[in-house]
């Protein structure tokens, strides 16, 4: 389907934006090639997203006249009539806006917000880490941690972490704590992400999200699981793209604290990521000044402030979150669900929390 041809002010060429039809392959040929991508901007999302947890995608590709790709973006339509109706870019992950030449990304953000007035969202988020410009507003509600790998473990370990930071490490180790990874770690993974949204009082998404996660991208998707002889006791989910690991999900069962196996998963993510060739571990995106954003920050890494770009016609300032007044109630109810039925009744009301 063709789209209308758009101009910026000062733009040298129109650009046409037109919704993408099945280019995948396209699709991530331009996305391995583009300044700035990530992992979020695969179109193997657009399937995990319909599928799995039923949303609508609207896939844009920005084209000059001449039909060269010159931009990307991937939209996602979340609704709900108990958390709202939502336009992002990407849901659930930390990244994935307008992507492409800088009229493109100007276009292609543009075309974002008309296509949240014409559906009448309560909220536009495009997740980027440079800013957009134009009419959108920017949001700096996140940032995420950024911390540079040397060659080898040995360096980082050396080097790179203050005696506190190895002794923290060295105590999981010596509780005989062990990490193993693969496709493998899936369904122990999921056991212990699921334990741990529920004690922090938040629906879980389905178990099926993340095991198309591992089919759809073998080779991005790693899953690492921290045991105690042979229980799950943390887990994480990390993406490697271009020379970057992302952990984009992480839990630990609070019982196991005293051992800090939060400590060895961390450790072992970075080790792997620095054997995969990786250059920066980015720890994922988190609130300032929280303990999350602090737990981070020990590593040694820095600072990098988010600049999500938004559009609300009635001023609303986020997708729901757990921190907000409006859902503490309903977080301490959570908590005091038995796991089974948390984990049934969890994934219906994650598909709709963005």
């Amino acid at each position: 389907m063709r789209g209308a041809l758009s101009e910026t002010p000062g733009a040298a060429v129109p650009v046409r934006v037109r919704e993408a039809g099945a280019e995948d392959a396209a699709w991530d040929g331009f996305v391995a090639a583009a300044e700035g991508s990530t992992f979020c901007h695969l179109a193997g999302w657009r399937g995990i997203m319909a599928d799995v947890l039923g949303h609508e995608c609207r896939y844009l590709v920005a084209e000059a006249e001449d039909g060269a790709w010159t931009g990307v973006l991937p939209l996602v339509r979340v609704r709900s009539r108990l958390f709202g109706h939502y336009l992002l870019s990407m849901p659930f992950l930390n990244d994935g806006g307008p992507l492409g030449d800088p009229q493109a990304r100007s276009v292609l953000a543009a075309r974002g917000g008309d296509e949240a007035r014409r559906l009448g969202v309560d909220l536009l988020e495009l997740r980027v880490r440079e800013p957009v410009g134009g009419e959108l507003t920017e949001s700096r509600r996140k940032v995420t941690v950024l911390l540079p790998l040397p060659e080898t473990p040995g360096e980082l370990w050396e080097k790179g972490f203050r005696a506190k930071l190895r002794s923290q490490i060295r105590r999981p180790q010596k509780a005989g704590l062990t990490t193993r990874f693969g496709a493998d770690e899936v369904a122990p993974f999921y056991e212990v992400f699921s334990r741990n949204m529920r004690d922090l009082g938040t629906p879980v998404l389905p178990r099926a999200f993340f095991e198309r996660i591992a089919r759809t991208f073998p080779e991005q998707a790693v899953f690492a699981t921290v045991y105690s002889g042979s229980t799950p006791v943390a887990a994480g989910c990390g993406f490697a793209w271009r020379g970057e690991f992302e952990v984009t999900w992480a839990s630990a069962l609070r019982e196991f604290n005293p051992v800090s196996p939060n400590m060895l998963l961390y450790w072992s993510l970075m080790e792997r990521a620095i054997g995969l060739g990786v250059k920066t571990f980015n720890f994922g995106r988190c609130t300032p000044g929280g303990g999350t954003h602090r737990f981070k920050l020990q590593w040694g890494g820095a600072d990098l402030p988010l600049p999500w770009a938004q559009w609300s016609a009635g001023g609303v300032a986020a997708t729901p979150s757990p921190d907000r007044p409006a859902f503490r109630l309903a977080t301490a109810a959570w908590q005091r669900i038995p796991v089974p039925l948390a984990n049934l009744l969890g994934p219906v009301l994650a598909r709709r929390l963005p």
